[in-house]
């Protein structure tokens, strides 16, 4: 008899730890929630894996997938508590942190500063050493210079260097040499090359993602030890994966590598979840919007793939990699509201987190938050936190509202708490327009994706106020990253620049190119065990019209050595798709050739649901919800979504209560249960 095995799927949030586990020999699949543990993430996995196997009886032997998504190296860089740092590079290169780009996100506004170098400059060496643009050696590696730098951040105590030498993308001999020496002189030291990091043009971008790698590296790869240390004690032989910015799984040896391509690793997870939830429930254009309890993110997906994007901020600081495109603002359930020295009301972005958390929890909070509101206002009820597993106490929400928003305003308890949710709501629904409207989507053609704990709690005035007419609220929407790594597949990125004027010639030499990272890819793919016809290629060449600082990419799927002129058009077709415009009788320059390699693995599946078979039976409760100030209070059916009956609509005002969220329907709005489970609202 075959034995047996569950997958399971993680993500360390910043509030709440989620799983999901997939029962592979019934196909049930089971959600669970627990706080988190910031001292120690790894501490609420153990926690809350032993809950949920305990629960279901389950052999910890059985578990043969574990993928977790964590934010773990994001909030290291947040809260600048990684390692002592130490950077090597080019001589004459030393102040390029401090430089930096003329671009400034906030160019009117004195009071914002750019933050701090990860690494001072007493703690930047020079190497006398020079590489050209084209990979030809300028001025041999000084040996000598190298191992007088090398000691002197030695003496200095770093605990980890980044080596990020000029042109080493090109060629990294002088990288790899420099490597050598540290690992001679200083062997427990943790190093980071540029060339294997970033090996694409662009001084700043790539010693600036180099030195986060490196800050970030030796704590991230503590946890990594800890989190397989306790996955050991629970009993579980699986091997853990670890989701990645780009929406793939890379495996713990790779993150221990390369941590910087984690930095958006859980809310990615969560994009690739809705994509696939989206394309077996019909909607090919989604807008995700994932509340949780210190942010929410936004991204698009269109024609059933997310957008990527290859460079952001991550706490300031640019990081290079490619990774989905996600926009993030500090509005979730712990966001705390307060009146700021005008007298105005502001939400956001300072958070409760887990700990102190929101005032109700009663773990010492005492600063209102969106989660203090939405239970003054009816929309949480007392029992509505992790299915009853989490006490709240709304007496002390009322209180603190009324302390600190209420009465400094002048305004009554009620107003106050649904002027909280106005505001949310309205930083919710800029960074939607952000991600969609500003880039010239229409929002009447999308659904809107809720999930984390509050997602689907804001989502019904969301849509309303952005215009999008229908919201797919999947099932369990508070554990949907923790679902997304049962939904992802292996992934990994490779690039090398090859500046050249676009033409027969140096069209085929960039196809050269993708020969040899397709080789590497597969060499990746090899010891990943990834069977050839699970494997996919996706090729794409980064072009820009001569002249242009800035390029655009050019899926080449499908192209061959003399379909140069396929690719001329596809470049026209993108930058209009871009930029709204093409320019077809300007010269074309190939700038970086990319590739990304896939491994599809196992899925878990997303089968018919049978619901319930009355409304009546599926209601549980009745309270008095405050809709707005012109209904007011308004009494509410409650109702448990696992008894809902399939493909019958339900006219709000409704609240529908799982364990992981809870979901919010307006007056005149209907919502239905499709066959998978998915709630599907008629917002408009």
């Amino acid at each position: 008899m075959k034995a047996v095995t569950y997958r399971v799927g993680i993500d360390v949030g910043g509030t709440f730890t989620d799983f999901t586990l997939l029962d592979q020999g019934t196909g049930t699949t089971h959600y669970y929630k627990c706080t988190s543990t910031p001292h120690d993430p790894s501490e609420a996995i153990e926690i809350g894996l032993r809950a949920l196997l305990a629960s279901l009886t389950l052999d910890p032997g059985g578990v043969s997938y574990l993928g977790h998504g964590t934010t773990v190296a994001t909030n290291i860089v947040i809260e600048r508590r990684g390692a002592r740092t130490g950077l090597l590079t080019t001589r004459g290169f030393r102040d390029i942190l401090e430089l930096g780009r003329q671009a400034r996100p906030s160019i009117y506004d004195y009071r914002v500063g750019k933050p701090p170098a990860l690494i001072p400059r007493d703690r930047r060496f020079e190497v006398v050493e020079r590489i050209g643009p084209t990979g030809e050696v300028l001025t041999e590696l000084e040996e000598e210079s190298l191992a007088r730098a090398v000691r002197s951040l030695g003496a200095s105590g770093v605990e980890s260097i980044a080596i990020c030498f000029l042109h080493a993308y090109r060629n990294p001999a002088h990288e790899e040499r420099a490597k050598q020496v540290v690992s001679t002189l200083l062997p427990n030291v943790y190093v980071t090359l540029s060339s294997e990091i970033v090996p694409e043009f662009r001084e700043f971008e790539r010693m600036s993602t180099t030195t986060v790698n490196a800050f970030v590296g030796p704590k991230m790869a503590l946890y990594i030890d800890q989190f397989r240390e306790r996955m050991r004690s629970i009993g579980i032989p699986a091997q853990p994966y670890t989701m990645q910015s780009n929406g793939g799984l890379m495996s713990i040896e790779s993150v221990r590598r390369a941590p910087v391509r984690t930095c958006v690793s859980g809310p990615a997870a969560g994009v690739v979840g809705a994509a696939e939830i989206g394309r077996v429930a019909g909607f090919s254009h989604l807008i995700t919007f994932d509340v949780g309890g210190t942010s929410t993110d936004v991204s698009l997906i269109q024609n059933g793939e997310p957008l990527f994007t290859n460079q952001r901020l991550v706490a300031g600081y640019p990081v290079k990699t490619p990774m989905l495109d996600i926009h993030v603002i500090g509005a979730g359930g712990g966001s705390i509201a307060l009146i700021d020295d005008a007298g105005a009301m502001k939400v956001g972005p300072q958070s409760a987190g887990a700990v102190p958390g929101p005032v109700a929890y009663g773990k010492g909070g005492t600063e209102p938050t969106i989660t203090d509101a939405n239970l003054v206002l009816g929309r949480l009820g007392r029992s509505a936190l992790l299915g009853g597993r989490m006490d709240v106490d709304v007496d002390a929400a009322r209180h603190a509202i009324q302390a600190k928003i209420a009465d400094p305003l002048r305004i009554g308890l009620e107003a106050a708490a649904h002027g909280i949710i106005q505001i949310a709501n309205a930083n919710m629904s800029r960074a939607i327009r952000m991600v969609s409207v500003e880039r010239g989507h229409d929002l009447s053609t999308f659904a809107l994706c809720p999930f984390g704990g509050a997602g689907p709690l804001h989502a019904a005035e969301v849509a309303v106020e952005c215009g999008i007419p229908q919201v797919l609220v999947p099932l369990e929407p508070g554990t949907l990253c923790a679902r997304g790594m049962l939904l992802s597949d292996l992934s990994a990125d490779y690039v090398r620049s090859c500046f050249a004027p676009a033409d027969e010639t140096s069209w085929r030499a960039a196809l050269e190119l993708v020969d040899m990272l397709e080789q590497e890819a597969k060499a990746w793919l090899d010891k990943e065990d990834i069977p050839d016809p699970q494997r996919r290629f996706r090729p794409v060449i980064d072009a820009r019209y001569n002249g242009q600082n800035f390029e655009i990419k050019v899926d080449c799927r499908g192209l061959g050595r003399d379909n140069f002129s396929m690719f001329v058009e596809r470049f026209h077709a993108a930058h209009v798709h871009e930029y709204g415009y093409a320019i077809p009788q300007r010269a074309i320059d190939l700038v970086n050739v990319r590739l990304q390699a896939t491994g599809i693995v196992e899925k878990a599946p997303q089968p018919d649901v049978t619901g319930g078979g009355s409304f009546e039976a599926a209601k549980s409760d009745s309270r008095k919800v405050y809709i707005d100030q012109s209904r007011g209070w308004m009494e509410t059916g409650i109702f448990q979504r696992s008894a809902l009956p399939v493909g019958v609509d339900l006219t709000g005002p409704a609240i529908i209560s799982e364990m992981s969220s809870t979901t919010l329907v307006l007056p005149q709005q209907t919502v239905r249960v499709d066959r998978f489970g998915n709630l599907i609202v008629k917002a408009a």
